[in-house]
């Protein structure tokens, strides 16, 4: 008889063959053996209610019955083709419809490459090489998104740092870094900057929300300066409403970048635009010299494709994204509530849809004052909830409309006892 795999026998295993253990996502210490719902499982059969949701894109639960039932259609005709496929074109065409900026889409496997492909995309249509970005702002990989992520030091703005060792010294010279929220700090470096090709943000920075103003600032800074304004919509899109941040905040972008959710679980991102941006894409329009290079295996593959626009059909649906946030309310009432009534100074940030507490007395605006005043009682916060039962990150907790109400009642319970430790 086969002997049964331990938890921790699966992480003596990650260590002899994955570098610190893990995949680098997320606490190599957890084994995830399944998900249903709402609920995962370790491998040693531990139950929790899910507010990690896959880092975002599990917006339905985990196994919803009509993602699969399209999925499982869809999979004995064919998992990928790199060719183009009908799958493909109805989700470009559904993600058309449901947002502002998108006239055309172009397919890539993760959010990472959409906002490499979107900088680039930038400098192609400017025929300019800088790029602004924000102090912890998160953008993927790329060099060009390794730059003062979360920086160690303080450094004077607009001076990037890279977050990453193999960067070069020119990728940080042609990055600006600027403070989120201040529109005064944007303006000033470009006014001594005149060959920057475009902004690039997340609307909802992490979880730290867009002071009023402040997308509106940026987008006219974009046009007075004749620069594009990019949207980092990977978390937000479909996400804060159905048609992203550009419907939830009426700011429309030039460029915006799409993932998690339009894949619905499957390895799947996009970049959308105009059809004049987008025209880089097509060497027949733009010739050699105006070409944008881009292919992926995966890139646009029909059982991702499927999966995301059976999600985006449910999202559609009346009510559904009330619901999303009356739900993420309450999580934000019963934490808020629990830790003023044991007098824990802290911040609920973020949107009703994401967001995390900070503890700190201190509006969180920025990077350099989103943070814990004591680390330690972070630590302690997050561990007491995973060992009564909830699996989130150490920085965001993402409800899902498969939240029932035993879920809010263990939740409860959870965050009761962690007021105590």
């Amino acid at each position: 008889m086969q002997k049964i795999r331990t938890q921790d026998d699966w992480i003596a295993r990650a260590r002899e063959v994955l570098p610190a253990g893990g995949f680098g996502n997320f606490d190599p210490g957890i084994i995830i053996a399944r998900g249903e719902g709402s609920r995962v499982w370790d491998e040693d059969g531990n139950e929790y209610v899910d507010y990690l949701i896959g880092s975002g894109p599990m917006l339905l639960g985990h196994g919803h019955p009509e993602v699969m039932e399209a999925v499982l259609e869809q999979l004995p005709k064919g998992m990928t083709f790199f060719a183009n496929n009908a799958k493909g074109i109805e989700l470009a065409e559904a993600i058309v419809d449901a947002v502002a900026c998108a006239e055309q889409v172009r397919f890539v496997t993760s959010g990472g490459e959409a906002d490499m492909y979107a900088m680039r995309l930038a400098r192609a249509y400017t025929g300019r090489d800088k790029i602004l970005k924000f102090e912890g702002g998160y953008h993927g990989m790329s060099a060009e998104a390794q730059m003062s992520l979360a920086p160690g030091k303080h450094v004077n703005f607009p001076q990037a740092v890279p977050d990453s060792a193999g960067i070069p010294q020119s990728v940080a010279d042609q990055m600006l870094i600027a403070p989120f929220n201040d529109l005064a700090a944007v303006e000033a470096l470009l006014l001594e900057h005149k060959d920057v090709a475009a902004i690039i943000v997340e609307p909802l920075q992490r979880i730290i929300p867009a002071a009023p103003g402040f997308l509106q600032g940026l987008r006219d800074l974009c046009d007075r300066f004749n620069l594009l304004l990019i949207f980092d919509e990977i978390v937000t899109g479909f996400r804060l409403a159905y048609g992203g941040a550009q419907e939830r905040y009426g700011v429309v972008p030039d460029i915006c970048t799409l993932g998690k959710i339009i894949g619905g679980g499957f390895p799947l991102a996009a970049l959308a635009a105009s059809h004049d941006i987008m025209r880089h894409f097509d060497k027949r329009q733009v010739g050699d010299e105006g070409w944008l290079m881009q292919l992926g295996t995966l890139s646009g593959n029909p059982m991702a494709a499927t999966a995301g626009l059976k999600t985006m059909e449910v999202l559609k649906r009346a009510g559904t994204y009330e619901r999303l946030r009356e739900l993420g309310s309450e999580l934000q009432r019963m934490q808020s509530e629990a830790l003023a009534k044991a007098g824990v100074a802290h911040q609920i940030c973020g949107d009703e849809t994401l967001f995390d507490i900070y503890f700190t007395e201190t509006s969180c605006t920025d990077y350099r004052s989103a943070v814990h005043t004591n680390q330690t009682h972070c630590a302690r916060w997050n561990a007491a909830l995973r060992a009564n039962g909830v699996f989130k990150s150490l920085g965001k907790m993402y409800p899902s409309l498969a939240l029932t109400c035993d879920d809010l009642s263990l939740t409860q319970r959870a965050v009761d006892a962690a007021t105590k430790c």
